[in-house]
């Protein structure tokens, strides 16, 4: 188990690139490496990017690949790669805004403290629908892991959305705190909710 004063990662070396999402919770920035996508933000939540960890912009990634589509044989540029991430990371966002995705397939790596990854690894085991104490996230993480600093790290996460941290709440079953604001935690909370318990609060 490691300690929560660990310090980040060293970023790497690796380019990346950004696009803007438009949302029902607003304008959501995408950021990804050939590899992975490695964050989305609010556009004016708390503990918003650098420029730095943004990257360059591709404005419409599906406009993009059509654009620079290469030959099979071909290998794809980073760029090119990356901007296949955000495609798909839009694609896969519409789907879970429109009730017809639960879970997303693409591959994460957000940069953080070894804490900080611990836990956000553990948010991705809670499914939708369901929600999560800070609490309970303490101890499933390790013993000694206390309770502040699992909600440091979630306040923390680096990629909203399909690591989700607004499936945390209070132990009293409060929204708490959300980087992205409390109105979209609940909204996003009401919108993975089953639909045989969205129904069952119609009668």
């Amino acid at each position: 188990m490691t300690k929560a004063t660990d310090s980040p990662q060293p970023p790497e070396a690796l380019a990346r690139w950004y696009t803007r999402y438009s949302s029902p919770v607003g304008v959501l920035y995408i950021a990804a490496r050939a590899n992975a996508i490695v964050g989305i933000w609010y556009e004016d939540q708390a503990h918003f990017p650098l420029p730095h960890e943004l990257g360059g912009l591709i404005e419409n990634p599906g406009a993009y690949l059509r654009e620079h589509n290469t030959a099979e044989e071909e290998e794809p540029t980073e760029e090119y790669a990356a901007a296949q991430l955000l495609s798909r990371a839009e694609v896969e966002l519409s789907e879970y805004f429109e009730r017809k995705r639960t879970s997303f397939t693409l591959p994460l790596d957000p940069e953080g403290t070894d804490f900080q990854l611990i836990v956000w690894e553990h948010l991705k085991t809670v499914p939708a629908g369901y929600t999560t104490t800070y609490g309970e996230i303490s101890r499933a993480v390790g013993p000694g892991a206390p309770a502040q600093a699992v909600g440091q790290a979630v306040g923390r996460n680096k990629v909203s959305i399909m690591i989700p941290c607004h499936r945390v709440i209070g132990a009293d079953g409060s929204l708490t705190g959300y980087a992205g604001g409390v109105e979209r935690k609940q909204f996003l909370l009401d919108l993975e909710e089953p639909e045989e318990v969205r129904e069952a609060r119609l009668f």
